[in-house]
């Protein structure tokens, strides 16, 4: 059997990793600025991580959520406490996607209403609601575009207001930095704007940190910057640091029922372990920081880049701006230098995502790499 062929793929097979650093079967060492995207938070193979996951499948790796699993409700507090979102429940699940599937239906379960805001340039996943309100038609089937769904340009407060006024939107769906779509951020205003817009028409907010949320940024959360408080917070990919969790945060105003979503593999033990681990790490090696630090210091030698135009993004959510595609750069990085990183929906965009254990010197490395290409 072959498999099915939707992936163009680079010429190289990773086989370990450690870090900021994966090996190919060639042992080859490379710089992983990607991070598969931005889901490695904690670095590769972390020794508290390995450990930690491989007690608990020694002990029990899967039972379903028709049982109590203490570990859901000890990853709920920790949640609590890391992220200083108070005031949410937690419903556990696989995927990014998965995460915003079930954001947008308990939206419309309770708004009792169907439409969808989303905005251009968009990504939220690839699965029914997620993936058609994702701005990008070459993945939407026929079968996704039953939903309906308004696409309206980023930062325009104006029209979101005159699609709300028509009573039939049960949710605004927004990434506050765009992943994909190329690291886009609004004003604090447009977000609060889209706070006060929806509380108005009674309709849900719902902002997808899948890939800026568990510290990716600096803080916890990209929201959190603009002091607003979302009705729904989707979260996945850093998570779990390569092992698939998901997640909503679902506003404690809004009621639960029995059967209102559902799940097969969603909190498994080893997954709430993998989550558990994470935010260890993350408060034991004061990630965040790390984080804050090692964004300004490539901020500020991003500088020596005379062909760079334009540096978008906080914390290690970065992305390089050229005048020209970066598609070539980008596969000379990759195999000259052996440095990964990734690319977005914008052909002149070099995206950044690395480990948030990454160091100084990691970064001399990635710019002198890129000064030598472009020079």
């Amino acid at each position: 059997m072959k498999l099915f062929n939707v992936y163009p793929l680079f010429d190289i097979t990773p086989v370990k990793a450690k870090d900021v650093y994966v090996y190919d079967k060639n042992n080859t060492q490379y710089l992983d600025l990607y991070g598969g995207h931005a889901v490695i938070s904690i670095g590769h193979s972390h020794p508290t991580y390995v450990k930690t996951i491989s007690e608990q499948v020694s002990k029990l790796g899967f039972y379903s959520n028709s049982v109590q699993n203490p570990l859901q409700v000890q990853l709920a507090e920790e949640l609590t406490r890391f992220s200083n979102c108070k005031s949410y429940q937690l419903f556990l699940c696989n995927s990014g996607a998965e995460a915003n599937e079930n954001a947008l239906k308990v939206a419309s379960f309770k708004t009792g209403k169907k439409k969808v805001i989303a905005f251009k340039n968009s990504f939220h996943g690839r699965t029914s609601a997620a993936v058609a309100v994702t701005d990008n038609k070459k993945i939407i089937a026929p079968i996704n575009a039953q939903q309906e769904i308004e696409i309206i340009d980023f930062g325009n407060t104006k029209a979101v207001e005159n699609s709300l006024k028509n009573n039939d939107v049960c949710a605004v769906i927004i990434e506050c930095i765009q992943g994909v779509g190329g690291l886009q951020e609004a004003s604090s205003q447009f977000y609060k704007n889209l706070r006060d817009l929806c509380t108005k028409y009674n309709a849900f907010l719902i902002v997808d940190e899948v890939q800026s949320g568990f510290g990716r940024t600096g803080d916890f959360f990209a929201f959190q910057k603009h002091d607003i408080t979302p009705d729904i917070i989707s979260i996945a990919k850093g998570m779990g640091n390569g092992f698939p969790i998901g997640g909503v945060l679902i506003h404690a105003d809004i009621k639960p029922s029995f059967g209102m979503l559902g799940t097969t593999f969603g909190g498994n033990h080893l997954a709430c372990v993998a989550s558990l681990v994470v935010l260890k790490v993350m408060r034991d090696e004061a990630l965040l920081k790390n984080v804050k630090d090692i964004s300004a210091y490539f901020f500020e030698k991003a500088k020596a880049i005379p062909q760079l135009k334009n540096i978008k993004g906080r914390g290690l959510m970065i992305g390089l701006e050229f005048n020209f595609p970066i598609a070539e750069l980008r596969k000379t990085l990759i195999e000259k230098h052996h440095i990964f990183t990734g690319n977005a929906m914008n052909p002149n965009l070099l995206r950044i995502l690395p480990p948030l254990t990454i160091k100084k010197e990691h970064i001399d490395v990635f710019v002198e790499a890129l000064k030598k290409e472009l020079s």
